[in-house]
């Protein structure tokens, strides 16, 4: 894990119909590293993955990107990253090989790898069977075969353990520490899920009410509250917002 920065926000805001979704918003993402991004449903997660990602243009403030300005250079950025917010769609007559190609040929990318990213999430045996004969746990894999198959520097994923079971858990748990070996990557994830962010994550940051309010190490997590990750974050939300 290195210390420079694959994502940085500074002073980040949005609104909506003149509300404050997100407010002075300030994030800071290690390059290599996993950072568990924490918070109750409507805090705010998904709105700040979709403003790194392009999704959706801040109402304030500045995101760089694998030192990269969102404003300046968005269509670089979105060569550089991938994602899975919210639950992936495909074309459900097709295979899973089908949809990664079609997706490469929508990016305009030459030297995308579909064996190997289907190889990664457990899909490799799936031959020419369509999508819409896979379960939910097979459709989440082949949205984040979908997300790496170009070998982005930041890989963004919204709640990507959902419709899982047992071993499809453990299975991701071991993926993505391999992913950042494998491609030199970033990972920037969220999940309700305390106990498997607690095995894998490097960093932790809680949102809460559009607040950015705890950034910290999980080690230091760890040699502060033995009792566990669970034990912390709701330690941080019963102190509410430091503004």
């Amino acid at each position: 894990m290195s210390n420079q920065a694959a994502v940085k926000i500074e002073n980040l805001t949005k609104t909506f119909n003149g509300k404050g979704i997100i407010q002075s918003c300030n994030m800071f993402v290690k390059k290599n590293a996993i950072y568990g991004f924490l918070g109750a449903n409507g805090a705010g997660k998904t709105t700040v993955f979709k403003m790194i990602t392009g999704l959706l243009s801040p109402t304030t403030g500045k995101i760089e990107v694998c030192g990269m300005e969102g404003s300046k250079q968005r269509g670089n950025i979105l060569r550089n990253i991938g994602s899975m917010i919210e639950t992936p769609i495909f074309y459900e007559h097709l295979s899973a090989e089908s949809n990664l190609r079609i997706h490469l040929s929508y990016m305009g990318i030459q030297d995308g790898d579909i064996s190997s990213a289907l190889e990664d999430v457990g899909l490799y045996d799936t031959n020419h069977q369509p999508v819409s004969q896979f379960s939910f746990g097979m459709r989440q894999r082949l949205g984040i075969a979908r997300a790496i198959v170009h070998k982005p520097k930041l890989l963004v994923l919204d709640e990507p353990i959902n419709g899982l079971d047992p071993m499809g858990i453990r299975d991701m748990r071991m993926l993505l520490p391999a992913l950042i070996q494998k491609y030199d990557m970033t990972i920037l994830l969220s999940s309700h899920i305390l106990n498997e962010i607690e095995h894998i994550a490097d960093t932790i940051g809680v949102i809460e009410k559009g607040h950015l309010i705890e950034e910290v190490d999980l080690k230091s997590i760890k040699m502060h509250y033995p009792d566990g990750l669970e034990k912390y974050f709701f330690n941080v939300l019963k102190k509410g917002i430091r503004v």
